[in-house]
């Protein structure tokens, strides 16, 4: 038998080849994990596995920009819950954190473990989850991590960033890393640190400027992550660093301190510093609380990336309503705030100490004064809200609030306004505006409701985690969604993905995107599957993101007529993941993505994964190819066009 010279032949399918043009109908075979050939009745006999595409999709591997698996993929390295989606790529260590530098504890201070503590409010992992991850640590190098993927059974490609807070923690130790400023000395370690790792292909640079990002062990319960304690100068010398090599700065802003965020972003300008650095940010969003913040991040991002600026600048948008999950106090919302965050500030598994908190009467006047902050009185506070330009993501109002369920059934799926309004009516004699008796004998245990403030503090001290609730704080305006996922000035992808596990899941972010176009017209449909391919690849240096012959065989086959018809919000559901000994928000996307293909491996056929799934190595870590790749030569004739332009001007 003569010998098969194709590992996978894929025929019949519209092929989006990632760069934005038509599609074309054309066959694809893969060899070794590389796509060999595309063209018109390719012989199947010439292939060991076959795979039909008559009315599909196919597609370059999907991209997820924006996750948190630093952890998750110590344990359960297949990442099954991003790979089902049809993504093949995960750029890993955002918002400054990581473990490129390995577990740092230290021996002085044994009862320090600075993975828990920066991972534990900023992304809303349990502390078991994240000390089962950390115990899998056998690295401190950069270059080490790196390298030690080759021994894990990765399901996707994976790219680390150099995390921000991390590398202080590095050089500086944990608590000098938050109380005092670097010296000269230590700058210099933290450049020669980068400088290594950038040698090494890390793709990027994480930094960190949201004001929701506090630390969660004691004595530092306070503080905010390390990388918001950097000066000036040390994040100035950074970006050169990375500027220097060509490689991504990845940023949170920090609408607290407009100026200093501004300044940051400047970083990317070619005019101010020889040429540009390449930044992404977040979070290009339609918040309800500001509904002009979106139209104000597009045009500093297209001032940033004009002539004049001569920058490279991306926000990232959310393709989904940002919907928030909460488990009693326990949401990211809740650290906007100041009285929110004492909350926040305590262990989840210290339900004895929230309870004590939320019955002390000078707690509730705090509560009380940041719950109703805009709701009342003649104050700038109040204007911003009701001009809808309140600098807030989470917005407070019980009508966008719902219960998801509670120890109360006639609660299950209700607006938090409708109990409320119920429960003061109840309050003030009507007997009759309990839902039912069950809801009448609850209400006769409410304390006086003054307003909605004394009804979330009860609702908080009285059901803890048992009260369960959601509310959607942005994107709610499809028009407007539509327009952030499309847009010159932003890329798709702050999906948060391996973050969160509780509170929120946008694992099939991609897919969202890609509904959106499929609902509009096929020409759409190009610009999204290059917006969630080649553009981020371009973006962080990927050796991947196209269909071109030559290039690695990461493949994605969609099921146009189930995508269309795909729901995500119908489709999320809780799972218990033995990897985590722990619940987590997952979505499910079966019937829409037919087939998964990473480096030439089926990875997801069908409604499940390949028998090989999760046992052997799909995925590989990437490593920058702007210094030898195709990237390189796009950034040359870029340069040469601007410099043209200059000089033309």
């Amino acid at each position: 038998m003569a010998k098969k010279q194709w590992d996978i032949l894929i025929k019949n399918a519209l092929v989006f080849d990632g760069k934005g043009g038509p599609p074309e109908q054309v066959d694809l075979a893969t060899k070794d994990g590389i796509i060999v050939t595309k063209g018109l009745n390719l012989d199947p006999k010439q292939a060991k596995k076959v795979i039909d595409g008559e009315g599909k999709w196919l597609m370059p591997g999907l991209i997820d920009i924006h996750t948190h698996f630093d952890l998750e993929v110590e344990i359960e390295p297949g990442l099954p819950e991003t790979v089902r989606h049809g993504t093949t790529s995960v750029v890993m260590s955002n918002c400054s954190l990581g473990i490129a530098f390995g577990a740092q504890t230290s021996d002085e201070n044994p009862e320090e473990n600075p993975i828990v503590d920066c991972f534990a409010r900023v992304e809303n992992i349990p502390k078991s989850v994240l000390e089962a991850a950390a115990d899998k640590i056998t690295w401190n190098d950069t270059g080490d991590y790196l390298d030690h993927f080759d021994d894990l059974a990765l399901g996707p490609n994976v790219a680390p960033m150099v995390p921000h807070t991390m590398l202080r923690i590095e050089v500086m130790g944990l608590e000098d890393s938050m109380s005092r400023e670097p010296s000269e000395e230590e700058i210099t370690k933290m450049l020669a640190l980068v400088e290594k790792a950038m040698k090494e292909g890390y793709v990027g640079f994480s930094s960190d400027g949201l004001p929701l990002h506090y630390m969660a062990n004691d004595p530092h319960r306070n503080a905010k992550i390390p990388a918001q304690h950097a000066p000036w100068e040390e994040i100035k010398a950074l970006g050169d660093v990375v500027r220097k090599h060509n490689r991504t700065w990845q940023a949170t802003p920090d609408p607290d301190h407009m100026g200093k965020t501004i300044k940051t972003f400047f970083m990317t300008s070619g005019r101010l510093h020889g040429k540009p650095l390449r930044m992404t940010a977040t979070a290009a969003m339609d918040l309800n609380a500001n509904k002009r913040g979106a139209d104000g991040l597009l045009r500093l991002s297209k001032m940033l990336n004009s002539k004049l600026v001569d920058g490279d600048f991306t926000f990232q948008a959310l393709s989904a309503p940002f919907k928030v999950f909460a488990d009693g106090v326990t949401t990211p919302l809740l650290e906007e705030k100041e009285a929110f965050r004492e909350l926040n500030a305590l262990d989840v598994a210290d339900v004895e100490g929230r309870h004590k908190l939320l019955s002390d009467p000078a707690y509730h006047e705090r509560f009380r004064k940041d719950w109703r902050s805009g709701k009342e009185g003649f104050n700038l506070p109040r204007l911003l809200r009701k001009l809808h330009i309140e600098p807030t993501t989470f917005g407070r109002n019980l009508d966008e609030m719902f219960i998801d369920s509670c120890e109360i059934d006639a609660w299950s799926n209700e607006k938090m306004s409708d109990v409320y309004d119920r429960a003061v009516g109840f309050q003030q004699g009507n007997q009759g505006a309990a839902k039912d008796a069950e809801e009448a004998a609850e209400f006769k245990h409410f304390p006086q409701l003054n307003d909605d403030a004394d009804f979330m503090l009860h609702m908080l001290r009285q059901y803890d985690k048992k009260f369960r609730w959601y509310t959607i704080t942005a994107n709610e305006r499809p028009d407007v969604l539509k327009k952030l996922l499309f847009h010159e000035e932003t890329i798709p992808g702050f999906n948060d993905s391996g973050a969160h596990l509780t509170n929120m899941a946008f694992y099939d972010g991609n897919l969202q995107t890609l509904k959106f176009a499929a609902l509009d017209s096929i020409e759409l449909v190009s610009e999204a599957v290059k917006r969630l391919t080649s553009d981020p690849a371009r973006l962080f240096g990927l050796d991947t993101g196209t269909l071109d012959i030559g290039r690695p065989a990461d493949i994605t086959l969609i099921n146009p007529e189930n995508l269309r018809r795909y729901n995500s919000d119908n489709n999320i559901e809780f799972q218990f993941r033995e990897c985590f000994n722990h619940r987590q928000m997952v979505n499910r996307s079966d019937g829409v993505v037919d087939l998964v293909v990473i480096n030439g491996h089926v990875a997801w056929q069908g409604t499940k994964f390949s028998p090989e799934f999760g046992k052997k190595r799909f995925g590989k870590a990437m490593r920058s190819t702007y210094e030898s790749g195709p990237w390189r030569e796009q950034e040359k004739k870029k340069q040469r066009l601007k410099q043209e332009q200059k000089e033309t001007a």
